[in-house]
């Protein structure tokens, strides 16, 4: 055990046992609590480490006594006394240290507290979270705070651990860089040296990884700061951290068994408990995932999937038969009848299925309907006595629905239909507690499209980053009708191209997102071109990674893994807040340093700039 004495402790609050009872002991924290009973004070003594009992006894330490008597919740002390065996009636079995006390001889007040605005001592209370936020140096006392923090801390040991075991080497990156597209808005920070001009706060560190690579380092990790001025949400901050990697002389397969194994063994590590539901993990092709959960960040802890009945109303010409008209013209317009099987929901009132009816609308579907499976075997609901015989039996075969189920159909085009469903089965999963809460349940999913058509500005956008590389088979693809990539049009068969990109997913969550990349110069510029950028864009924005491929870049890829959600995902908590100290509100303020603030006058005058307002948004009084 790591020796954690100082002058004003000889252990922890969470470190004596029966085994230490008769020795001199000294313990400094916080009162959890205090219980005064006359001539005896308990004070419940805590740090990060656990909780010990002190006891004051007025007959044996009259001096302290009378300290103790002035102490509250939330003081910090100090206590000397003897570590005592409690009787056998008094042990506190939910305390590691419950088979022992401190009768303590003397008590030092170190610093007085006021009362604190919620409880501390009360893990369960309910406390409003703005002011959790204000003051969140005093929530992070709270015990579950404290275990959060604790397990990020063993999480990103771990990842280290993994990565230096594996001959990777940690560099660390600029945060001031230079303004290129990663997807999302820039941070920028004016520069005072150089007025008018501006850094950039990295949106993650992809050119200058893809710059070690050149560089001979061959593998390379860091913990990555990163930064997005984008709107905000359960999973997301305008700063966060993330586990940034790369590779190099590998392939799409190499780069995701690594993950794979440093991801098991990192869970291992961290949540030695929390079992990891399927080994290896299930790999999905883009096209598969969607189609058969309607999302690319599947929860896999539950069934429900997704089922095409499309073929049960059609004739063997293929012309829709079923008799309902909703899925006859859908399927005559090259649209899709999918459906998701709900357990036991059959016995749904007619306010529940009018609520998931609206539900079904608000993700974008026209309709959505139902059959409720009766203990006959028969299906009752409005749809039903539209359907023809062989077009009901046939979804009752093909969704394999029992008795008590209830089965939902949506009939849209294909990416709505499965876009909603997919949505829908995932609030269910939630709403029945389908999903195990202790399983891990992680799986690949990769062959992402490479492009999808920018209507707005006639041009193809990278699905992912704009350096992945094509899926080999597909390189021909990397072409446009006119032959011009700078005259791209939606017909193109470089829309067709998969990318050698994959992510990671964990219970529901995208955990994590990375690919193979381009490491030849003028295959970038091609893929650049297709995305709407001239020579001199790709110089502007680009230009340092254009001219390193001149000098010999070897094959590469990585991954980067978002640390926030994998220790969100690990303690069970739905909002990444949770497990940062010191996290920013939706509207991405600071509660506690009360920031974002206005600069000092001679700040702006320092760097040339003036505020001269925004048209679109009421001056703040």
């Amino acid at each position: 055990m790591t020796d954690l004495s100082t002058p004003y402790r000889t252990h922890t609050c969470g470190e004596l046992r029966a085994t230490d009872a008769g020795a001199a002991a000294r313990l400094s924290g916080w009162v959890h609590r205090r219980r005064d009973h006359g001539h005896l004070i308990f004070l419940d003594l805590r740090d990060r480490h656990g909780l010990t009992q002190v006891v004051i006894d007025e007959e044996e330490a009259p001096e302290a006594h009378a300290v103790a008597s002035r102490v509250r919740s939330e003081f910090v002390v100090t206590a000397d006394g003897v570590v005592t065996a409690r009787d056998a009636d008094k042990v506190n079995p939910r305390l590691a240290t419950g088979e022992v006390e401190l009768r303590a001889a003397s008590i030092d007040i170190l610093a007085e507290a006021k009362n604190p605005p919620f409880y501390i001592n009360e893990p369960d209370a309910p406390i409003d979270e703005t002011l959790r936020l204000k003051y969140r140096y005093l929530d992070i006392r709270r015990e579950p705070m404290q275990q959060r923090l604790q397990l990020r801390s063993r999480l990103v040991q771990a990842i280290r651990e993994a990565h230096h075991q594996n001959g990777f080497v940690e560099v660390e990156t600029p945060d001031l860089i230079k303004s290129t597209p990663e997807g999302a808005r820039d941070f920028i920070v004016p520069s005072r040296l150089q007025p008018g001009t501006v850094y950039a706060l990295p949106q993650s560190p992809q050119q200058l990884k893809q710059l070690l690579m050149v560089a001979g380092v061959d593998r390379y990790f860091q913990i990555a700061r990163c930064f997005r001025d984008e709107d905000l949400r359960g999973d997301r901050q305008p700063e966060f951290t993330q586990l940034d990697l790369e590779m190099s002389f590998v392939t799409e397969d190499a780069v995701m068994d690594f993950v794979e194994r440093m991801i098991e063994e990192v869970s291992a590590a961290t949540v030695p408990e929390r079992p990891i539901r399927t080994r290896p993990f299930p790999r999905f092709t883009f096209a598969d995932a969607m189609e058969r959960y309607g999302t690319d960040k599947p929860d896999l802890r539950f069934g429900m999937e997704l089922v095409d009945v499309g073929q049960a109303l059609v004739d063997e010409a293929g012309a829709p038969t079923s008799g309902f008209r909703v899925f006859d013209e859908t399927l005559a317009g090259g649209g899709r009848v999918k459906a998701i099987v709900a357990p036991g929901m059959a016995g749904s009132t007619r306010r529940e299925i009018d609520d998931l009816t609206e539900t079904a609308r608000r993700f974008g579907a026209r309709g959505l309907a139902h059959l409720a499976m009766e203990a006959s075997g028969e299906a009752r609901g409005p749809v039903a006595k539209f359907l023809a015989d062989d077009a009901l039996r046939g979804i009752i075969e093909r969704t394999r629905a029992n008795a008590g189920d209830l089965v939902l159909v949506v009939a849209d085009d294909a990416e709505i239909a499965n876009d909603v469903l997919g949505r829908l089965r995932t609030e269910l999963g939630g709403r029945l507690g389908l999903a195990n809460a202790n399983e891990l349940a992680y799986c690949w999913i990769h062959r992402f499209p490479m492009y999808q058509w920018d209507s707005d500005n006639g041009r193809w956008d990278a699905t992912h980053n704009p350096f992945s590389g094509v899926v080999p088979e597909d390189a021909g693809l990397l072409e446009t009708l006119s032959g011009d990539p700078l005259r791209p049009s939606p017909d193109d068969p470089a829309g067709r191209a998969r990318a050698m990109q994959y992510d990671v997913a964990l219970n529901g969550w995208e955990l994590g997102g990375g690919s193979v990349r381009i490491h030849r110069r003028d295959q970038l510029e091609l893929s650049f071109a297709l995305q709407g950028y001239t020579v001199e864009n790709m110089r502007e924005k680009f230009g340092a990674l254009l001219e390193a491929f001149e000098y010999g870049a070897p094959p590469h890829g990585g991954i980067a893994i978002g640390i926030d959600r994998w220790a969100a995902l690990l303690t069970d908590q739905t909002n990444i807040r949770e497990v940062m100290a010191f996290p920013k509100t939706q509207s991405g303020s600071d509660l506690m340093l009360e920031a974002p603030s206005p600069p000092e006058p001679s700040q702006y005058a320092e760097l040339g700039l003036r505020y001269v307002g925004d048209a679109d948004k009421p001056a703040k009084r």
